[in-house]
């Protein structure tokens, strides 16, 4: 009772929590941004020049101050779609280039997920707002009006970077709220029809007018950006002479800002058409605070996380749970109790478990792949625990990019250490011998149908020519961390676990199984499976949608205490489902146990793909072959896993309960 009240308390706290609260984001410092101003003597050069300058009383002069803020820097990443989950990189469309490309150092999440930060032509100084800044002149091939029509009708979306934000498209909202809702990424361009005409035309957003949002610190004169957002416009720019370094556009105005307008001619895309790229700077003083500058990403389209709905299915899922181990608790403490007062006589005329005593602890069929599949599942289980530990810290926060899958391929080959220990003990539990054989099955099991089908997806995205296709240098990184460290470790994990005195059995094992009787309907393995796995599924469904819609929908996901929250409950849940399945199952005298723990609780993962199903046709918009074929072949990877994860939380559940009660009763 103590443990649910504990929890009880946490739930509480978390309703009346913010959903969104600033905090300061460890490894990821605050960049200040200078303003220097520069006092000039004018004296004679006034007249001369033209200054206009204050009086200086003391010298009989003028002087002018000249204020130059630090330069900012907007950088580009991909070009993201969530019709069809195949990120480019920016310049694979005909936009303005600077003289030299440059890629940012990326780490290998970045690259995992098809990130391309480069360096882009937008530049302007901090708190000095621009206007009609002509970035470049395009003139379109048959190639790169196709390529520009394609991505407009796939919905791709333009990424760009400033002082680490990404940058936001603000909308008004249309309900009573009237509040302002952002989109990550503006859309390419837009098609439809223009002056009457029946034809479909597109229209590209060639230019933006960029707003940074700053907070300025006044005693050192510095700012920090706070936020970044863009109005996308699309403008057929007139000129009368094209100059390089001075263009006056008879479609912009000088020191004004661009804003959407009626009688503004959208730019056209089509063959030879010429493009100009502009755009307008202005910056606006902010109260937010530098640690708090991501809520406003957080909250990206509107997309409300449902608390209460959250804590009731938390709730549904600990009642069942304080249930379960309550009539577990007093139904096995009646038996034991029952068993250890009755006479040698009496307990061979009674039915239920401990009639099985002498085949219950015997080697299941195949045991050797049930190791492996259990010290697979610690491997998982210790990269997950892991990895939402330092997200709760904010190690792992939206800010830093590819942080996430980054630590996790990292914590998933150190890991391995520990999948090796525990295939290793359990085997020499079994009276194995060959631990080599088992060390081998366990690195290269899970592994090799993980880069099995990512090598398939990988080959399907490069013929995609997708920004997402990782490089050969990258896959042979991935295997070098594979074979030089996974590899090694999983050896000396299983040396140290075969090593190690296997734990002395409660009871005895006779040499002849014991016939099992027929079996009712309920205790059947298909049916154990389902009704096994359907309340694990539930205790973590509602954290999943928010789960798939910041992987598939270009969402943030950043609630990683409450999901830290839902991981325990999921733990408790499949401990105490499979322990009740198997106490049924011993009831009626079925001692097959070890498998059928793993897959109750493994169940799971059925419901997880069907969901996936489910969510494919409801919620996504793909239509590409390629892109249906990757959405599938990753939530299997991660349907998988999640099978291994809970399944190997049901049998060490499982064995411990089993245990637990051959070692309390008196056996002759």
């Amino acid at each position: 009772m103590s443990t649910s009240w504990v929890v009880l308390l946490v739930v509480v706290l978390l309703i009346k929590a913010s959903p969104v609260n600033g905090f300061y984001l460890p490894g990821v410092a605050p960049r200040d941004f200078q303003t220097v101003s520069l006092s000039l003597s004018l004296g004679n050069a006034q007249k001369q020049y033209g200054f206009v300058g204050a009086p200086d009383s003391k010298c009989g002069f003028s002087y002018l101050i000249l204020s130059f803020g630090e330069a900012l820097e907007v950088k580009v990443n991909k070009l993201s779609s969530t019709k069809t989950q195949l990120p480019y990189d920016y310049y694979f469309l005909s936009y303005c280039k600077p003289p030299k490309i440059r890629n940012r150092a990326e780490n290998l999440g970045e690259v995992l997920r098809g990130d391309r930060i480069e360096n882009s032509v937008y530049s302007f100084s901090m708190r000095e707002p621009e206007s009609c800044k002509v970035a470049c002149r395009v003139k379109l091939t048959a190639s790169s009006a196709k390529n520009f029509k394609k991505k407009i009708n796939d919905d791709y979306r333009v990424n760009m970077i400033l002082d680490n934000l990404p940058v936001a498209v603000p909308w008004q909202s249309k309900d009573e709220s009237d509040q302002k809702i952002y989109e990550r990424g503006f859309r390419v361009g837009f098609k439809g029809k223009f002056s009457g005409s029946k034809d479909q035309r597109y229209f590209i957003y060639n230019h933006l007018n960029f707003k940074v949002k700053y907070h300025p610190d006044p005693d050192t004169e510095t700012s920090r950006v706070v936020g970044f957002e863009v109005t996308p416009l699309s403008i057929n720019h007139q000129y009368k002479k094209w100059n390089e370094n001075n263009t006056k556009l008879s479609t912009c105005k000088p020191n004004s800002l661009m804003v959407p307008q009626p009688g503004i001619v959208p730019q056209e895309i089509d063959v030879d058409k010429e493009i100009v790229f502009t755009y307008d700077v202005s910056f606006e003083a902010s109260d937010i605070r530098w640690a708090s500058r991501w809520d406003t990403y957080l909250l990206m389209n509107d997309v409300q996380i449902h608390w209460f709905s959250i804590i009731n299915s938390l709730m549904i899922v600990l009642f069942l749970s304080g249930l379960v181990a309550m009539i577990m608790m007093r139904t096995l403490y009646k038996d034991i109790a029952k068993y250890n007062q009755l006479d040698q006589d009496e307990v061979q005329e009674e039915t239920g478990w401990k009639l099985v005593h002498a085949d219950v602890f015997r080697p299941p069929v195949n045991y050797s792949l049930l190791c492996v599949y259990v010290g697979t599942g610690v491997q998982v289980f210790g990269m997950t625990f892991v990895t939402m530990i330092f997200a709760m810290l904010g190690f792992l926060s939206p800010s830093n990019r590819g942080g996430l899958m980054t630590v996790m391929v990292f914590l998933w080959v150190f890991m391995g250490l520990f999948a090796g220990y525990s295939s290793g003990y359990l085997f020499k539990t079994f009276k194995g011998t060959d631990w080599k054989k088992i060390s081998l099955k366990t690195a290269f099991m899970f592994p090799c149908v993980l880069f099995a089908i990512f090598f398939v997806l990988n080959a399907l995205i490069w013929g995609e020519k997708s920004s997402g296709a990782v490089h050969f240098g990258t896959m042979f990184a991935l295997v070098i961390l594979w074979f030089g460290i996974s590899l090694p470790l999983v050896f000396l994990g299983s040396f140290l676990g075969f090593k190690t005195p296997a734990c002395d059995e409660p009871v005895k094992t006779n040499k002849i199984p014991r016939p099992i009787p027929v079996q009712p309907w309920y205790i059947r393995p298909l049916f154990g499976m389902l009704f096994g796995g359907i309340l694990p599924y539930g205790a973590v469904f509602v954290e999943l949608f928010f789960i798939l819609t910041s992987v598939w929908l270009n969402q943030f996901y950043y609630i990683f205490g409450f999901l830290f929250l839902v991981f325990l409950i999921l733990l408790v849940t499949c401990a105490e489902i499979t322990i009740v399945l198997c106490y049924f199952q011993l009831c009626s005298e079925d001692y097959r146990w070890w498998w059928r723990s793993y897959l109750n609780s493994g169940a799971s993962a059925l419901y997880l793909f069907l969901y996936a199903i489910f969510y494919f046709c409801t919620k996504l918009e793909i239509t590409k072959l390629v892109s249906g074929v990757m959405y599938f072949g990753y939530m299997f990877i991660i349907a998988y896993a999640f099978f291994i994860l809970t399944g190997t939380i049901g049998f060490c559940a499982c064995l411990w309960f089993v245990r637990k009660i051959y070692s309390s009763v008196k056996i002759d």
